[in-house]
């Protein structure tokens, strides 16, 4: 079922639990993300970023992303990820996208206002919802962002909350500690941030960089004011080692790679005690 994320995230706040936002680079990827959260009874953030375009189009994402999330039963938001050309999100919106992030956090902050402050105009009068980033969430030795150095820089209380007032967006992406890609050591999350953060303001917080930040990390994220969490290299690493275990053919490759994807989103979604979702209507 494709939905907004407005209500997941209402519910999550007042439950006290995270949704995983799970990156597909193509169709194998959103289906079992997707078969996954159905055979679970639990929402999904199905995410595209706009850096994965290489891989698979736009126009090809949103096909598979509505496809796969209109034969499923549980709520599933078609997210855009990561996105930083404002032509780029504005079609992803009019594919039918129904939430999609600006990822003006390398701007100044200024120039971070006004580019978010345009799409959420945009997006809201087409009745999606859109994702702001403040402070900003860098990449570890490995990336599967485009990125290849950290340059994370944490968001202060006072720019998130100017941020969020002067942008009017529906969720909110903060910089406390985690990093795109692989670790090479346990990240220290700024959990003092986290909860000033989260007591100040009344929209929605994303954390990105989830994977490999720890079980204990996450799960205290998820407790205390995350409300989705991306996590992508995880999966792919669990999917690369699955694929190892035997000598493939196609069909033995894919079984293992679905068992891979499959094995980590279910660990996540305990860690993010993620509960089922029925949205009336």
């Amino acid at each position: 079922m494709l939905v907004s994320s407005t209500e997941l995230f209402h519910i999550a706040d007042k439950k006290n639990f995270a949704i995983p936002a799970t990156n597909f680079i193509d169709a194998l990827t959103a289906k079992v993300y997707t078969e996954t959260a159905e055979s679970l009874g639990l929402p999904l953030i199905l995410a595209y970023a706009e850096s994965h375009q290489d891989y698979l189009s736009l126009e090809e994402a949103a096909w598979i992303g509505k496809h796969y999330a209109e034969k499923v039963s549980v709520p599933i938001v078609l997210h855009l990820d990561h996105g930083s050309d404002p032509t780029f999100i504005k079609e992803a919106i009019r594919l039918g996208f129904t939430s999609v992030m600006i990822d003006g956090s390398s701007l100044s902050f200024e120039d971070n206002v006004q580019v978010t402050k345009s799409i959420v105009e945009y997006a809201h009068s087409h009745g999606v919802v859109v994702e702001g980033e403040i402070g900003h969430v860098g990449s570890n030795t490995v990336s599967y962002e485009g990125e290849d150095n950290d340059q994370s820089q944490y968001t202060t209380l006072s720019e998130a909350k100017a941020f969020s007032q002067s942008t009017g967006i529906d969720s909110l992406a903060i910089s406390i500690g985690t990093a795109h890609g692989e670790y090479t050591g346990k990240p220290e999350i700024n959990f003092e941030r986290l909860n000033e953060i989260d007591k100040e303001l009344s929209v929605p917080l994303v954390l990105h960089g989830g994977s490999s930040t720890g079980d204990e990390n996450l799960k205290r994220c998820a407790r205390e004011g995350m409300r989705k969490i991306n996590i992508f290299t995880d999966l792919i690493v669990a999917a690369h080692k699955e694929a190892q275990t035997q000598t493939p053919h196609y069909m033995a490759l894919r079984d293992n790679l679905e068992r891979g994807f499959k094995e980590v989103l279910t660990h996540y979604y305990h860690v993010f005690e993620t509960q089922p979702i029925e949205l009336k209507g």
